[in-house]
């Protein structure tokens, strides 16, 4: 799917592409992200979970400081290159993408080493001794080869996991209000299957489905106030969680 005008300025809640400052286009299974090339003035860009595969046009986006890409088609780190050009990036998301490989750590230090003035990747926080060990450990990336682009990007797909479906959920839909329920298909949250929980009796099931509620009201209330950079670290912290309650279920069963 492209990108075009009329999403970006039904999302940006702007008259003119060039005074949109943050782009929020999370989710949306996008292949072209061309238009970018025309909003000079794009301070935050949000494009986790889509099927972008160049990062071209995002190097026309001068003032951009946050970038976000988490789950993407990005086939490899020579695409860098284009955002080497821009003075104030200091956070980049870039996990999840076929271009991170098999070694964590050469896969960071390459990143530090070709964009050394980053503060924050993938929601760890860069330091001094990391940057200086990446000219040495990293590697240096050059412009995406004909080759890499004729090949086009991995096919990945879009089903998300148990893992995922989890962390993106706040509430059941069918124990909100109207209004909740339009807000969390704002947020972009999808619901998650009731056969995920564990079995109850009809009375246990009332008093914890109450306090569930309440408590998923909470969270779903106090995710209004929260800014993209916050929301991706609730979503980490998460997804470390149910991985940690995963293993504790599959060790009850082995005893």
């Amino acid at each position: 799917m492209k990108l075009t005008r009329k999403m970006v300025l039904s999302r940006a809640k702007a008259s003119e592409l060039h005074s949109v400052r943050k782009l929020n286009c999370w989710g949306s299974r996008l292949t072209d992200i061309s238009i970018c090339r025309e909003m000079p003035s794009l301070e935050v860009i949000t494009l986790s979970v889509n099927s972008i595969s160049s990062l071209e046009p995002v190097s026309c986006c001068r003032q951009l400081s946050e970038l976000y890409l988490r789950k993407n088609r990005i086939p490899s780190l020579a695409e860098l290159i284009h955002l080497k050009g821009l003075p104030r990036l200091r956070v980049l998301w870039l996990a999840e993408n076929p271009c991170c490989g098999t070694c964590p750590h050469l896969y960071r230090m390459t990143v530090l080493r070709t964009l050394p003035q980053l503060q924050k990747l993938d929601n760890q926080a860069v330091t001094e001794e990391e940057v200086s060990r990446a000219l040495m450990e990293g590697e240096e990336v050059t412009a995406p080869s004909r080759e890499d682009l004729g090949n086009g990007p991995p096919e990945l797909s879009y089903t998300l996991s148990a893992v995922d479906a989890a962390t993106e959920t706040t509430q059941d839909p069918l124990s909100l209000g109207e209004g909740e329920a339009s807000n969390q298909g704002q947020l972009g949250l999808k619901p998650t299957s009731r056969d995920r929980f564990p079995p109850f009796s009809q009375r246990e099931a009332t008093s914890s489905r109450t306090s569930r509620n309440n408590i998923l009201t909470a969270i779903l209330m106090l995710l209004r106030e929260l800014d993209i950079e916050e929301l991706e670290a609730v979503h980490q912290t998460v997804v470390s969680r149910l991985q940690a309650l995963h293993k504790q279920e599959l060790q009850e069963d082995m005893e």
